[in-house]
Parts: C-alpha cells; structure tokens; sequence
C-alpha cells in the first residue's frame, strides 16, 4: 500500500478540513516503542487496538536504532483510521558533555545522550555511508547482550542452575532482529517458570542468581521480577554485565546528521522532574537548556509524561512551546509494564488541557512534515535542521487536517 496516495493535495486537503473539521483536540501518544526494539506489547496490532480502544487518534512508533516496523505501522494505522508518526530513537555521545561530567538525559553515564527523531520518510531512506554506520551500531548493540548472554550462562553454570540461556533462540523467537538486555530478563524469568514449579523453589533460585539478594517483587509480577533481573545482574555491578562498546555509541552531531538525512526532525527526550523533583546537570534551567538546544541545533523536544509532574510539564512544555519549539509527548511503553496508551503524568494524574493541546499541535506540525517531505521534499525544517518558523501556523492547520481526513474517510 502507498500510504500517502490515501491523502489528496494539500490545497484540497486545506479546503476539505473548513468543511469537515470540527476543532476538537485530538489524543495523541508520539512515542511508542514496539518488539522491533523491545516493547511491552507482543505485536503492533495490540498497541494499534489499544490505541483505537482508548480514542487515541495520533500514534508514534519510536523503535530504537530501526525503522523495520514503518510499513506494519502504517498499514495497521490506515486499517484503524488513526494516523501515524514515523519516529526513531538513538543514544548518542556528546563528548564535550562526557569530559565536563555532565549528566544530560541519561542519569548515570555524563555525556551520553538519548536522542529521537520526530517524522521520518516513509517510505524508510537513509543513504550511505549514514546506513552502514547505522547497521554498525546495531551490530555493536546485538554482540554486547550476545556476550552477555554468555557471561549470565557461566553464573549459572556455576550454582548449578540445570539450564542455560540460548542467544540465538532468544533472537529468532522473541525478537525482530534486535536483541536487549530486557529479552535476557525476560529469557530467564521464563527459564525459571519451566524449571521451578513452587514459588519456595523460584525464590531459592533468584536469591542464589542474585548473590543472596531475595527477590523483592511478587513471583507473579512478570515486569517487575525482569526489572529485578536486570538491575541484579545486567546493569553495572551485576555479575553478567558487559560495558558497551564505544563503537555501540554515534557522537551526537551524527545522530542529529542521520535524522536529517531520514527527512525527520532532530529532538531533544527530556527527563525533567524526578521522584524527588531533581533534573539533571544539563536539564536545569529551562532557559539555560533551550539556548544549549539552539546551540546543537535542536528544534524539537519531547517528555514520557508519566516520568513528570504536571506542573514542571506545564512549566517546561509552555515555555518550549512559546519559543518555537515543537514539543510531543509519549509512554515509550519500552519496558514490561503494560499502561495505557492514553498519556498520563506522574501518579496517573490526568494530562491538563493545555498539555494536551501542546501535544496535539506538535503532532500536528509533524504530521504535516512527514505529508510535505513525502509529496514535495521538503517540509516543517530544511535539510541543515532549520524551522519554518514563520508558517508554523500553516503546518499547524494542514497537519489537523491531514490527522482529521485520515479519522474520517
């Protein structure tokens, strides 16, 4: 199927929507996270349906390092009459940052940096030599949980266990080609289901893997045991992590090449606000953030809401906003936890209707990117990552009615 053929040309568009459009605010979720990466969803057909179940009109696939799931995405969309947003996700190393010690959006490591990138072509493009740097990094990523996998087998060699871990067992059977340390978890966690019938004898066996730690989570809890798994043995101090290698990771200007060069926008995921209401060494403040953005030539910044209070997103999403920034929300949904596709803040405190109208207009702005890239070569910002600033309203009003022709027809 030939996606964009199901639109007609913007002026037809523009003039459809002053008869049909009907103002209202759609819902909108920009960052999704499915099993092309690694994802709480078993398939793209039940985020899809979760999404229509919960009135979501807008949905964006955010795949680390892949763009494999674009075309399941668009057909499962156009099937479901919600629109998608074509998005990729990078983690990214900006060296400068990494010799000040500054923490930017990974909280643990100075100078590494996750990166999106908002709107992509469709159909997928990247040209070399940024295609095989790609394919680099997904090899580097894919060897480091494979020699992972083999140092979690020697811990269970060693106490004994009575199984192992098969690496490509796990790729072919619970991945589309990219493998995570969260499929390791997710391997032995079921490992352990199949081997131990009592609930006594699995956390024997956990409190032995885990070096006399017990388990805290409930047996029963799959997402949490997993998250348990991993941060016990997998992350740094576990007794099977390996370190990535420098070559699993691109310098930050690259990424933000690469995005380009895929006809997206480069964007900023911001942690913001923790438990504790800290940010990071370069997430505070605002007005500092926005100027180093400008700086990396980044016009475009996004927030997993449920990580934030509603305040500090009002604060932030406003303020990114008001200065020309467009700015999406989302749920990653790339861990076990299965949550609503509907987006909510911290606490499962409901979103306030300016969030919800920033996410929509943002959403907007990219959907008519993706539109205008696809039909003309060239949409909301130009190939070196400068904005339209002045037509930000047009690309407004023509991505509604795209998203509304879409829902309708």
């Amino acid at each position: 199927m030939d996606f964009w053929k199901i639109f007609p040309a913007k002026e037809e568009l523009l003039k459809w929507y002053e008869e049909h459009g009907d103002g209202q605010v759609r819902l909108v979720n920009a960052h999704m996270h499915t099993p092309y990466s690694f994802s709480a969803f078993t398939d793209i057909s039940q985020a899809l349906d979760m999404a229509v179940n919960e009135n979501i009109k807008i949905v964006g696939i955010n795949d680390f390092y892949t763009t494999d799931g674009y075309e399941e995405w668009a057909n499962g969309c156009a099937e479901r009459k919600i629109f998608p947003l074509f998005n990729i996700e990078y983690i990214s190393l900006n060296s400068s940052d990494q010799s000040a010690g500054i923490k930017v959006n990974d909280p643990n490591n100075p100078g590494r940096t996750y990166l999106s990138g908002k709107g992509l072509s469709f159909p997928p493009k990247l040209e070399e030599p940024y295609a095989s740097k790609l394919q680099s990094v997904l090899h580097e990523t894919n060897l480091q949980v494979q020699a992972m996998c083999a140092k979690l087998n020697d811990v269970l060699a060693n106490m004994s266990a009575g199984f192992s871990l098969d690496y490509e067992e796990i790729k072919s059977s619970m991945t589309k080609g990219m493998v995570r340390e969260r499929h390791l978890a997710k391997a032995l966690r079921k490992k352990v289901s199949e081997n131990f019938v009592t609930t006594s004898e699995k956390h024997v066996f956990y409190k032995t893997v885990f070096g006399g730690k017990e388990l805290k989570s409930d047996i029963g809890d799959f997402a949490a045991v997993e998250n348990e798994i991993r941060g016990n043995l997998l992350k740094a101090g576990g007794a099977a992590f390996i370190a990535e290698s420098p070559e699993a990771f691109l310098d930050m200007e690259m990424v933000c090449r690469m995005i380009l060069e895929s006809g997206g926008i480069p964007t900023y995921p911001f942690l913001a606000d923790d438990n504790n209401g800290n940010f990071t060494d370069f997430e505070a403040p605002k007005e500092r953030v926005i100027e180093m953005l400008r700086e990396r030539n980044i016009c475009s910044v996004e927030f997993i809401t449920t990580r934030n209070s509603v305040a500090v997103l009002e604060e932030y999403a406003e303020y990114f906003s008001k200065n020309g920034f467009v700015v999406t929300f989302g749920s990653e949904h790339n861990t076990p936890a299965m949550e609503p596709i509907e987006l909510f803040a911290r606490k499962s405190t409901p979103l306030s209707p300016l969030l919800l109208e920033i996410n929509y207009e943002g959403a907007c702005i990219t959907a008519a990117h993706q539109y205008l890239v696809a039909n003309e070569g060239l949409g909301y910002i130009d190939i070196e990552g400068k904005p339209d600033l002045d037509s930000r309203e047009y690309f407004t009003t023509l991505g509604k009615a795209i998203i509304e022709y879409i829902t309708k027809n």
